[in-house]
């Protein structure tokens, strides 16, 4: 009789183990798949849209960004990449600009984050875990503002000791280097796959492949050192319609 009343105790309890085990796996991997872009954001103002390389409008003071691969109402964080400074925002209605850039932010974002309208090179992260951003949604844009560094000191000038000069901090110029990256993978052979057919279907024909580790291959042009030869290649690979094309540093 008590081992009768054990396997009835295991069947009930079993099953709803099991079930929780699922939930957790599937959270996990549901916060894992995020979406994440480096590239150049295009700062909206009214002559964009008047010249039609926008097709919506963008008030100046709004926390929001046009994200051709995200759905409106998504949350981003945005991270100035020379900088390091970030904050959230929230992704607006389906609009079209230019391919070359990875969304379009207000004013009021780029002031934010001090973003540099010669290099104006961010990092879109997707938030999917909403439940801790939902609980602060109310609170004031300097409430939910995040930051998360300063600029690094690249030099400093020591002053004389038998002078009364005072000592300046100097931050040296951001120089303008970077690559595309077109995609990574875990085997070479299917990186040189990929380079044959970017020389068989487009004009480009210098495609570099890089080992970062023994199970990662990158495949990525460049390094580029003005933007108009980074904006050309960047819309000759585009011809081939890759997912989520990259622009990195080239630190």
């Amino acid at each position: 009789m008590n081992y009768k009343i054990l396997l009835i105790f295991v069947i009930i309890i079993f099953p709803a183990c099991t079930i929780d085990y699922k939930n957790s796996k599937k959270k996990e991997i549901l916060l894992k798949n995020v979406f994440k872009n480096n590239g150049f954001a295009l700062v909206y103002n009214d002559n964009l849209y008047k010249n039609k390389i926008i097709n919506r409008k963008l008030e100046d003071r709004q926390l929001i960004i046009f994200q051709r691969n995200l759905k409106k109402g998504s949350i981003v964080k945005i991270k100035n990449n020379l900088n390091n400074e970030a904050i959230i925002v929230t992704v607006g209605k389906n609009a079209e600009y230019p391919i070359f850039n990875n969304s379009v932010v207000t004013q009021r974002i780029a002031n934010e984050i001090g973003l540099d309208l010669s290099q104006p090179y961010i990092e879109i992260t997707e938030i999917i875990n909403r439940s801790s951003f939902v609980a602060k949604k109310a609170k004031t844009f300097e409430e939910e503002k995040t930051v998360a560094g300063k600029a690094p000191v690249e030099s400093i000038s020591i002053n004389n000791l038998n002078s009364d000069e005072v000592e300046v901090e100097k931050v040296k110029e951001k120089k303008f280097s970077y690559i595309i990256k077109i995609a990574d993978f875990y085997f070479e052979n299917s990186a040189n796959g990929l380079i044959k057919r970017i020389q068989d279907e487009t004009i480009i024909k210098k495609i570099n492949l890089k080992r970062l580790s023994e199970t990662n291959y990158r495949v990525f042009l460049g390094p580029f050192n003005n933007l108009i030869s980074l904006k050309k290649a960047f819309n000759d690979i585009n011809l081939l319609n890759f997912e989520n094309i990259e622009i990195i540093r080239n630190d």
